[in-house]
């Protein structure tokens, strides 16, 4: 070991030990800075991430509650769908008038159709001899068909809550229950028996159209057709003015926008309608050798 007493003269100043560990400016003094400024600048950006994150502003909504937010949003009109006017063909219909029927002529497919909307008269069903006489009639014309061999009624019939036929042959049907008035297509309806319970009426026919699509029936012949028909709602019985197949009545009542319809007896069968004048305009032909069994679909007023 050098001995460092011997060779220190009295006006020298000698540091003893490690120089470089000693230096203010080394290099691991260097590297110890360094790491502390990283440390501190990786801090800083973790404190202003969580601020950020916590703020109302971002805080982000939960599973079960919907996102609010902050900013004043102007009214979208187009997400706010537009109120629909009802479809009608028929005016509307005021309670307080004298009960009426409204004819509307019209063209479809080269079709020329007599559209008959009773307005505040109430619907039934009768078999039997009309009563001419009867002032309270607004609309009427024959209902159900009648068989050839035995003069009855062909399918399913209630009177007033009585049965009075019975029969599937055509699906087709009109049920009338607490003076509301039901058109569809099925081989079994559970409104026959309702109408039994509740005094109603209820009788079958060809079908038509069933929701908004033409059915095809056997007849192929021509002649006048008659139907009745519900168009969103709206009841109706459509005649055509000219001898027509059963396709192209049914392709127009379709066109026409028809939801339900089924047959009423067409060609020269009687019936009439009253107008808001109170005058009465008669279609077919009246005959006084009408099968006891004969039935009508009538409107009278309350």
């Amino acid at each position: 070991m050098t001995d460092f007493k011997d060779n220190i003269r009295d006006d020298e100043i000698r540091i003893i030990g490690d120089s470089g560990a000693m230096a203010p400016n080394g290099p691991q003094n260097d590297s110890r800075w360094l790491r502390w400024v990283i440390a501190i600048v990786i801090l800083i950006g973790v404190v202003i991430a969580l601020l950020l994150l916590l703020s109302p502003g971002n805080e982000a909504p939960k599973a079960d509650e919907e996102e609010i937010s902050y900013f004043e949003q102007q009214p979208s009109t187009a997400t706010v769908p537009e109120p629909r006017a009802v479809d009608r063909l028929g005016s509307c219909p005021d309670t307080l008038a004298t009960p009426y029927t409204q004819t509307i002529d019209t063209t479809i497919n080269d079709i020329p159709l007599r559209i008959h909307i009773p307005h505040g008269a109430v619907p039934s069903l009768q078999v039997g001899a009309l009563d001419e006489r009867d002032s309270s009639i607004i609309f009427v014309a024959q209902a159900a068909d009648i068989r050839r061999d035995n003069r009855k009624i062909v399918g399913a019939f209630v009177l007033k809550g009585e049965p009075l036929a019975w029969g599937k042959a055509k699906i087709g049907y009109c049920a009338i229950i607490h003076d509301t008035i039901t058109v569809g297509v099925a081989e079994n309806s559970p409104l026959f028996e309702r109408a039994t319970e509740t005094d109603g009426y209820f009788f079958r026919q060809y079908p038509l159209v069933d929701n908004g699509k033409l059915v095809d029936n056997e007849p192929k012949n021509k002649s006048i057709r008659r139907s009745l028909c519900d168009r969103n709602g709206e009841i109706m019985v459509v005649e055509t003015l000219s001898n027509e197949s059963f396709h192209d009545f049914a392709q127009a009542l379709e066109d026409l926008g028809v939801t339900h319809a089924i047959y009423l007896v067409g060609s020269i069968s009687y019936g009439w309608s009253t107008d808001a004048r109170g005058q009465r305009h008669t279609f077919g032909r009246k005959s006084y050798r009408m099968p006891a069994n004969t039935s009508y679909i009538l409107w009278r007023k309350p």
